[in-house]
């Protein structure tokens, strides 16, 4: 799965004076995580009246994440279960029935790929596994770090139509029209799942908390604190240390129901002879893009801006900048000299750039 960089600052709204125990509220701060769903660190934050509301609340989203990684898995088979990875063993032999949430998962893939630029392609699935590989190989052996060979890629990019993925919604079936196809949904599945678990929480009752599925943060109602009207979310340093929560973001964003997911050169990447090689793959160079370092999207949905951060971080910038425009997307770009430029409504939710407050 795509691991994003986004640094949350779970402390942010308890750190100014005027917090909770000052302003009498009834409602006291909680955090939790966790590691295994979706092979990263998943944080819940939130307030509750206690500590077993909280732990009730955070119960139910860790058991649905650890659910929705399974379907998703694209490596791994679990027993009773047809997922990801049941669809892919089956490519060119047969449809795979499957739950309702991989078919809206690949439904929204699919609608998405082709509103955009067809930059993000869960089809991608056959030149991507070349990547991981060689990933993998470098990075546990840096000194035979190479490159994939371009004929190799170029042959898998055969494989990558993403029309030739067939759903049958009424069947629940899924099936890919050629036996070298494979899916891979690692730049939308965390954020879809982040966006499912926030609604089925809220839809019992819960108004008040944050989910952070490595980096990927769904916001849901305000701080309860009674001091801050919104949550501050700070954005990785492309130079910072992602694993040092004292390293300063390189600005927070002041967010309240929404969601912020970062794609970035910096999270997944190998050496070859001394150039970084990242996970975020062009389909049409079939190489890692160079244009930014980092590119944050800020919108409602979280499955939405999972997929649109690497749609547009494999974008140009004038090009990028007309799509979110157009799709009423915020977006912050990191360029390469480390300049930030950013969408005229992402700038207002930035307190660096744009002198925003969470108390508004």
């Amino acid at each position: 799965m795509k691991r994003n960089a986004v640094l949350l600052l779970l402390c942010l709204t308890l750190m100014l004076p005027g917090c909770a125990g000052q302003n009498h509220s009834p409602y006291s701060k909680y955090t939790y995580e966790f590691l295994g769903a979706f092979d990263t660190v998943i944080q819940f934050m939130g307030y509750a009246k206690n500590q077993e509301a909280f732990e009730e609340m955070v119960q139910i989203g860790q058991n649905r994440f650890a659910e929705l990684h399974k379907l998703f898995d694209i490596y791994y088979d679990y027993e009773g279960i047809n997922n990801i990875k049941t669809i892919n063993d089956n490519a060119g032999i047969k449809p795979v029935e499957v739950s309702q949430e991989i078919i809206d998962l690949i439904v929204f893939s699919k609608e998405w790929y082709h509103k955009t630029n067809g930059k993000c392609n869960i089809a991608l699935g056959p030149v991507l596994a070349i990547w991981h590989d060689y990933r993998e190989t470098g990075s546990a052996n840096p000194e035979a770090a190479e490159l994939p060979p371009m004929e190799s890629l170029r042959e898998a990019s055969k494989y990558t139509d993403i029309d030739k993925v067939s759903v049958d919604e009424e069947k629940k079936t899924v099936y890919l029209e050629d036996e070298h196809m494979r899916l891979d949904v690692g730049a939308v599945a965390k954020g879809f799942a982040s966006e499912i678990v926030t609604k089925e929480l809220e839809a019992k009752g819960y108004t008040s908390f944050i989910v952070s599925s490595g980096g990927n943060v769904r916001t849901s109602g305000k701080p309860l604190n009674g001091a801050r009207t919104k949550w501050g979310i700070g954005l990785q340093n492309p130079d910072g240390n992602p694993n040092d929560p004292n390293d300063p973001p390189i600005d927070i964003a002041f967010l309240m129901d929404q969601s912020m997911v970062t794609s970035g050169d910096y999270q997944r990447y190998y050496m070859v002879n001394g150039k970084k090689y990242h996970h975020l793959i062009d389909p049409e160079t079939l190489m890692p893009a160079d244009y930014f370092r980092a590119v944050t999207i800020i919108t409602k949905d979280s499955g939405l801006a999972d997929f649109m951060s690497t749609t547009i971080f494999l974008t140009p910038f004038e090009e990028g900048l007309q799509l979110a425009e157009s799709l009423g997307i915020e977006a912050v770009w990191i360029m390469g000299d480390g300049t930030i430029r950013a969408t005229g409504n992402a700038k207002n939710m930035l307190k660096n750039l744009g002198g925003a407050k969470n108390t508004e």
